[in-house]
C-alpha cells in the first residue's frame, strides 16, 4: 500500500515568512480555537458514539456524520499546523470545517462506502493498541486514549514527545536564524500524517489498518509525472 492509496491524506508546505518571534505569542492568539475545538472534539466523541452502532446495524458510516467528523480532524489539523503542532505558517487559522484550498495545510478523508460490522468491535482499542503505544512517543503520554491523543495531535499542548521537541527545536532555530529546517518540517509533517492516521482509524472512519511507516515530507499526495515532450517533426526532403 503506498502513501497515495492510503484513504486520510495529510498536505502542508511550509509557509514563509515565517516571524522570528510570534510562536512566542501563538498560545494566546490560538485561545479561541481552542475554545471551539474542545466542543467540537466533544461533538467527535459524541457523533463517533452514534456512527459505531451504525456501521454495527447497516455497515455504513452516516455521511453526515462524517463530514462532520473529517471537518473536526481538518480545523485540528490547522490549527495544529499554525501552533504548537508544526509551527509552519503565520497565516491565522479559519474557523470552518470545510476545506480551504488557498491554506498551507489539507486534510482528507476518502468516505467509505462500507465497513465491517465486526471489526467495528475491536479496531478501536485492540487492534490500535500497537499504534498508541507509538503515538504516547510522538505526542506523549496522553496519547494513550484516542480522545486525548487527538486533542494532543491538535496541537492544543505542547506535549513531551517527539513532535513538540522537534517543533521546540525548530522555534529555536527560528527565534535566531528567521529560518525553519526544511528537513525538520518533513520530519514533523510526516509524524502527523502517522497520528492522524490513527485518529482515523480509531474513529471508525476506515478499516484500512494504519501502516508503520514515516512518509515525511508536506506532499501526502505526489503531483502526476511531467509527460515528456514530444519529439520534433522531421521536414520532409
Amino acid at each position: 500500500m503506498t502513501a497515495t492509496s492510503y484513504p486520510i491524506r495529510i498536505d502542508a508546505h511550509l509557509d514563509p515568512p515565517l516571524s522570528r518571534w510570534l510562536w512566542l505569542v501563538k498560545w494566546l492568539l490560538a485561545i479561541p480555537h481552542y475554545v471551539v475545538l474542545w466542543f467540537l472534539w466533544a461533538a467527535f466523541a459524541l457523533l463517533s458514539v452514534g456512527a459505531f452502532f451504525a456501521i454495527v446495524f447497516t455497515g455504513r458510516y452516516p455521511r453526515w456524520i462524517f463530514e462532520f467528523n473529517v471537518g473536526v480532524l481538518r480545523w485540528s489539523w490547522r490549527v495544529s499546523f499554525y501552533a504548537y503542532g508544526a509551527l509552519g505558517t503565520d497565516r491565522y487559522p479559519p474557523f470552518t470545517l470545510t476545506e480551504v484550498p488557498d491554506y498551507p495545510a489539507h486534510l482528507f478523508v476518502d468516505y467509505p462506502e462500507h465497513l465491517s460490522r465486526g471489526l467495528v468491535w475491536v479496531k478501536w482499542w485492540l487492534l490500535a493498541l500497537p499504534h498508541y503505544l507509538v503515538l504516547a512517543l510522538l505526542v506523549g503520554g496522553a496519547a494513550t486514549t484516542t480522545d486525548n491523543g487527538a486533542l494532543a495531535a491538535s496541537g492544543i499542548v505542547w506535549g513531551q514527545g517527539l513532535i513538540g521537541l522537534l517543533v521546540l527545536i525548530a522555534a529555536v532555530i527560528l527565534l535566531f536564524t528567521t529560518r525553519y529546517p526544511q528537513s525538520v518540517f518533513d520530519l514533523v509533517v510526516g509524524l502527523h500524517r502517522w497520528v492522524y492516521r490513527v485518529i482515523a482509524y480509531a474513529a471508525l472512519m476506515t478499516d484500512q489498518y494504519p501502516p508503520f511507516r514515516l512518509d515525511q515530507g508536506g506532499e501526502g499526495v505526489p503531483s502526476p509525472p511531467v509527460a515528456p515532450p514530444a519529439p520534433a517533426p522531421v521536414a520532409a526532403g
